[in-house]
């Protein structure tokens, strides 16, 4: 009976599988040459006769890492690529010191002092998201879940938007350079990777609306790969041209095929960096042109459902999120109105209105 050869995991040990009277043995070690001397042991015990067969041997705990592995390979038929992508970030940067250890060698009570450790290398948002991911892949792996633990307050994030005045003044600086069709997509409430996914193939010549339909996003390798779907069911939709700079711009720029956006997002974020840089405004992004799009929808009074279809958010809920944020230059204008309001009426009265 031949001992099989070992082969590597991903985790970075060395596996052999054998098949003893009917049981199934695993043994693994970091040392190729362990693992084969090992394995040649039991089987030698076996034909000895002083290997019994075990009656439902306990399966090995896989290590984290080993469990990340198995957690994306079941779903690598649905999970998204910028999803797989960002697990995969995970496991190469976060919990290093436990990637490698079994997961039944972590006590309930050993993860909150883990996760203190990890804080103290990446920020909240990144935690969270981190231990999120990796709390599942333990319960899947294990059976059970690790306890709650307690993680660092989340901030309110600040989601830079142009006010309505500023818009004018963006528009009119870059829609004669080359970045400006996807600009002012951007500010029409598409998201990065729907420009992406944009081809000059399937927007007609003056086009009242431009159908957004599929996403294009970077897998695991960074290889930009088209998704079908966008994120999610109200994304793909009919964006009215309400810009005439935009208008004016595809006219100008356009191609019988081929995508929209022909640079990388990088290049078109450094452009509206520049932009904003110089016309003193504030460095908004790419998607802080989609957020400048719900600021004006706000400022004009749009119904919000129609707002919300425009930019294909899913629920109330984000769109009041979005509003709640951006309201506060439309709050310090009502402000100044009822201050006004109150300065009047705080006003000495004519001695004729005095009883």
């Amino acid at each position: 009976m031949k001992v099989p050869e070992p082969r590597k995991l991903s985790s970075g040990k060395w596996f052999i599988q054998l098949r003893l009277g009917g049981e199934s043995v695993s043994i693994s070690d970091y040392s190729k040459k362990e693992c084969l001397r090992q394995a040649q042991l039991i089987k030698a015990e076996y034909l000895a006769g002083k290997r019994q067969k075990q009656k439902n041997p306990a399966p090995e705990s896989p290590a984290l890492t080993e469990a990340v592995d198995r957690y994306i390979a079941q779903r690598s038929n649905t999970l998204s690529p910028a999803t797989i992508r960002g697990y995969r970030t995970i496991q190469r940067n976060r919990f290093q010191e436990q990637m490698s250890r079994r997961l039944d060698q972590i006590a309930p009570e050993d993860w909150q002092g883990i996760v203190n450790q990890e804080a103290a290398r990446c920020g909240p948002k990144t935690l969270k998201n981190a231990w999120g991911f990796i709390r599942s892949v333990a319960e899947e792996a294990t059976g059970s879940y690790p306890p709650e633990v307690k993680l660092p307050a989340l901030a309110p994030p600040e989601k830079p938007f142009l006010a309505p005045e500023q818009i004018r003044l963006f528009v009119s600086a870059i829609a004669q350079t080359k970045y400006a069709v996807p600009a002012l997509l951007a500010l029409s409430s598409l998201r990065a990777s729907e420009i992406q996914a944009l081809d000059w193939s399937n927007i007609p010549p003056n086009p009242a609306f431009i159908r957004v339909s599929g996403a294009a996003v970077p897998d695991e390798r960074h290889k930009m790969t088209r998704k079908a779907q966008n994120k999610n069911a109200s994304s793909a939709r009919n964006v009215p041209v309400m810009i005439p700079e935009l208008a004016a711009a595809l006219e100008r720029d356009r191609q019988p095929s081929g995508p929209v956006l022909r640079y990388g997002q990088g290049s078109l974020r450094r452009a509206i960096q520049k932009v904003c840089q110089a016309n003193s405004l504030p460095n908004i992004g790419i998607h802080g042109l989609r957020h400048s799009f719900a600021s004006l929808a706000y400022h004009l009074q749009m119904p919000e459902k129609i707002a919300m279809e425009i930019g294909g958010w899913a629920d109330a809920s984000t769109m009041h999120k979005i509003y709640t944020h951006i309201a506060k230059a439309d709050i310090a204008r009502y402000q100044t109105a009822m201050m006004k309001f109150y300065a009047a009426s705080s006003a000495p009265l004519p001695p004729e209105k005095i009883r």
